[in-house]
């Protein structure tokens, strides 16, 4: 048997806030409140939860890019430490990519696509003939590689969202991570990003971790689904168990707001 993807056990991430006056004890709050989870290796895994109920401080800890309070993290079974230095963590950034939510924000407006595409290349060292990696990435994506001239604010918005992918699967991760990746998209790109992300993970096998508050999306490209709540995970299971016979209240008042548009009456 492999080890799982990801390994988390105990996870804690308390965030200090504002003292309340100027000699009173600082306030803290509480992303993640004793979190265990396993994510397997090949796995289409979809995170679930109103806002602010961790999903994307759970992300960013798997990943390394924020260190928890308290607990481990394992990747393929190698502890994944976030306090020390940025190359410590090389080995886990080239295993993993990610696409954040906003695709503009994401992206350096003074950098060029290729450059921004290319990136990850120079960063983590890989070697061979990365502008012909960055064209065929451009191309995998559905863009122009002639495109890599031009810059962030030349493309629309599911454009600049498929830049941003490119430059997420450019190094040939095993892990792509996506943090409400659609949610800034209107409809019609939605459903293409959405077709593009599982096309390239049929295609290159990755396994797909995605943050989402659309439940449409989780039930389109997760085979698995993760419940939080304040912090916690209260839920998870296949997707079709949990989203058709969900066993916790806090799921079914969550699938219960999504809204619907009831047929005109004759």
């Amino acid at each position: 048997m492999t080890a799982p993807a990801f390994r988390a056990r105990g996870l804690v991430r308390r965030f200090r806030g504002p003292r309340p006056a100027p000699f009173a004890a600082p306030t803290w709050t509480t992303a993640l409140d004793d979190v265990d989870i396993d994510i397997d290796a090949g796995a289409r895994v979809g995170i679930i939860g109103e806002s602010g109920s961790g999903k994307s401080t759970l992300v960013r800890v798997l990943l390394g890019l924020d260190a928890p309070t308290a607990g481990t993290v394992e990747f393929d079974g190698r502890r994944v430490d976030a306090r020390g230095r940025a190359r410590e963590l090389h080995w886990l950034r080239r295993q993993t990519g990610i696409v954040f939510q906003d695709p503009y924000g994401s992206l350096d407006p003074r950098m060029s696509v290729g450059r921004i595409v290319g990136e990850p290349l120079f960063a983590l060292g890989i070697d061979g003939d990365r502008r012909a990696r960055v064209r065929q990435t451009l191309e995998r994506v559905g863009l122009d590689p002639a495109m890599a001239a031009r810059y962030p604010h030349e493309f629309s918005g599911g454009q600049r969202q498929r830049i941003a992918l490119a430059r997420a699967i450019v190094h040939r991760p095993r892990v792509l991570v996506g943090d409400e990746p659609m949610s800034a998209l209107d409809v019609t790109v939605r459903a293409q990003i959405l077709r593009l992300i599982d096309d390239l993970r049929r295609d290159e096998g990755f396994t797909l971790v995605m943050v989402s508050h659309d439940i449409g999306v989780v039930q389109n490209l997760c085979t698995d689904v993760i419940v939080m709540k304040d912090g916690r995970v209260v839920e998870e299971g296949p997707t079709e168990k949990v989203l058709l016979q969900p066993q916790v209240a806090y799921t079914r008042r969550l699938l219960a707001s999504i809204p619907t548009i009831e047929p005109p009456r004759s």
